[in-house]
């Protein structure tokens, strides 16, 4: 489970989404201001998701947006073209799925973005929300799977049970078939709802989950897993879903085998493995085809992505066209045809379609665009590391520069559009981003890598790039930005410390501040996380954990800080931030704090902006700016 992004992002079938995607069509959409500088528009501009669709209804949708100023869900009726917005919070909604006969959308109810809560459903038409699994205590999402007459998987967990899962059932009690102290959370539910597949770390390492299928009463029907019994696998797992067809018990696969994600059909009941070798060079995620006749295959390589289809048949795998860029999103609809989420680092997202055409457009002005991204190849001491690199369109370096940290840390920096970099363009910085070991995309031993030396393995990859983007011409070593938000903030605050000489300043959105604390505070997934990533708990490595803490080399911090904080944060908890601000204060240290009402970040979209504002006139204060600003 990873520390999320500082962007809004949806954790069940509506999702994934960046932070500037397509405006939506909702009535409510919130019109731009003309007047308003271009950073803030990009902000405002309303965007969509990819569209989850009803199994056996496809015409029934729904998507997330942040039409009315707030990312919420919403329903759309592509038969009649009609939508409405299906839930109104104050801190937004970005959680929710619909049933395969369309009749229920299940959306998730926190309290001011904690993540801590139930699931709630409510009519496809519109109506009463009612809470989805009664009897099921609040708690934190691990997945969910919806079948048909009312039955539902649900996956849960809680710093007191660990993960559990249930069998939910319209007008009984929620039954228990699976429980476990590691995490673990539902993957799939067949066709006939007979078998259900679940994503588990039972041997302690989550960075590399095996699989687990069983009956609706939790009896066994069969493992997967990719090492000796009860012993940390060699390579990952992860499941896709059972085909799509009734009586049909095949299930789809990723592994890491060969190290790189790669597809397989795995059939529980017959113990039968199928690799399918696609012959590409970067990491393949697949999904069905609504027949099971293909598969929906989307290749990552190299921070770019691009669309196939496979024949399960034949074999033959068909180029799809894309443009150059990123998919962040794709779904194959019955008529053959795929949806899917594009943008590049110049041009906003689209929800486009292989069929033709955009889906879902836009009622208003388009957000504007930014600059191209370019590609660095820099050598580093743990081989080559790829970084990106957006410049002013205008000037010439040195530039001041910001290296904008992404979060994860298992994620990895792509070719899409994102206004949180296209702010810093406007105001005249280039922008690197650094697709450090640890980083997704590369491989399975260059995600690997970090483990153990956590945070300083990563710096040791973005001091590499910062002596290329000095050496190059491209940044001033003047007016160095060091920022990132969740774990780009925690490895912000470690690089100030670790690094004092390298940064002219900091910014850090919802980091990791003081490790242990961090720990002690945060939700159950994410400690198991940690211990995978740090070798164990505080009290069994605490050498691990002291160096590679922030709080640790605060006293080496000589550069001003800013620091944006969610005070219902489960991820990145409030108290260990206070503590690292409470020593930055003792030591005198040049510091800003700003507090808001949310958890890992924002929903709203004015809170999202009036954060920027902050970190834009904290810089200026504390650095040079350019003369065009």
């Amino acid at each position: 489970m990873e520390r999320m992004s500082d962007s809004a992002s949806t954790v069940a079938a509506v999702g994934p989404f960046d932070s500037a995607d397509t405006p939506g069509t909702a009535d409510s959409a919130v019109p731009l201001d003309d007047a308003a500088p271009a950073w803030e528009r990009r902000f405002r501009a309303p965007r969509v998701s990819l569209p989850d669709w009803a199994e056996h209804a496809p015409d029934r949708s729904v998507f997330l947006s942040n039409a009315s100023g707030t990312y919420e869900i919403y329903a759309w009726d592509r038969g009649t073209g009609a939508q409405r917005q299906v839930t109104d919070r104050a801190n937004g909604t970005t959680t929710a799925s619909i049933d395969p006969t369309g009749e229920w959308i299940w959306w998730f109810a926190d309290t001011d973005g904690d993540e801590f809560g139930v699931w709630m459903r409510q009519p496809f038409g519109g109506g009463p929300d009612v809470e989805a699994a009664p009897g099921l205590a609040p708690s934190y999402p691990a997945g969910l799977a919806i079948g048909a007459d009312g039955l539902a998987v649900v996956a849960r967990s809680t710093d007191e049970d660990g993960s559990t899962v249930h069998v939910v059932r319209s007008g009984a009690e929620p039954v228990t078939i699976y429980r476990h102290r590691e995490s673990a959370g539902v993957s799939a539910l067949s066709e006939d709802d007979t078998l259900v597949v679940i994503e588990h770390s039972e041997h302690g390492d989550t960075m590399h989950p095996s699989l687990r299928a069983v009956r609706l009463d939790g009896s066994l029907v069969a493992d997967l897993h990719d090492g000796p019994p009860g012993e940390a696998p060699a390579s990952g797992l992860s499941c896709t879903g059972f085909a799509p067809v009734f009586g049909d018990s095949r299930v789809l696969v990723s592994h890491q085998r060969r190290g790189r994600w790669e597809p397989m059909i795995w059939n529980p009941l017959t113990g039968e493995e199928h690799e399918i070798d696609l012959g590409l060079p970067g990491d393949v995620g697949v999904d069905w085809y609504p027949d099971a006749s293909a598969l929906l295959v989307e290749h990552d390589h190299q921070a770019r992505s691009e669309l196939y289809r496979y024949d399960l048949a034949t074999g033959a795998l068909e180029r799809l066209a894309t443009p150059a860029g990123t998919v962040l999103g794709a779904t194959a609809r019955p008529d053959g045809s795929v949806e899917y989420l594009w943008s590049s680092g110049e041009r906003p997202s689209e929800l486009r379609s292989t069929g033709g055409g955009t889906v879902l457009v836009p009622p208003g002005d388009r957000a504007p665009g930014s600059v191209a991204v370019e590609d660095a190849w820099v050598a580093g001491p743990g081989g080559v590391i790829h970084a990106l690199v957006s410049r002013p369109a205008g000037g010439e370096g040195p530039y001041p520069t910001v290296f904008e940290v992404h979060g994860g840390p298992t994620a990895h920096d792509e070719d899409h559009f994102a206004p949180g970099v296209a702010v810093w363009i406007d105001h005249g910085f280039a922008v690197v981003r650094v697709n450090y070991r640890g980083s997704t995309g590369y491989g399975k031993e260059w995600t690997d890598a970090l483990r153990e030396r956590v945070g300083l393995i990563e710096l040791e990859d973005i001091a590499a790039v910062r002596e290329w983007a000095v050496s190059s011409g491209l940044a001033d070593p003047e007016r160095l930005v060091l920022s990132g938000g969740s774990w780009g903030g925690y490895l912000t605050l470690l690089g100030l410390g670790v690094q004092p000489e390298n940064w002219a300043l900091g910014l850090a959105a919802v980091p990791v501040a003081d490790y242990v604390a961090a720990y002690e505070d945060e939700m159950e997934a994410l400690k198991a996380m940690d211990r995978t990533l740090v070798g164990g708990t505080p009290d069994e490595v605490p050498e691990r954990y002291a160096a590679s803490s922030p709080i640790t080399y605060v006293d080496r911090v000589r550069v001003p800080v800013f620091i944006s904080a969610g005070l219902n944060d489960p991820r990145c908890p409030i108290r260990q931030i206070e503590n690292y601000v409470a020593r930055l204060g003792e030591l005198g240290a040049v510091h800003e704090v700003y507090r808001y009402e949310a958890g890992h970040g924002s929903a709203v979209v004015e809170e999202r902006i009036r954060q920027v504002r902050k970190e834009l006139d904290f810089v200026k204060r504390h650095l040079e700016m350019p003369k065009s600003v």
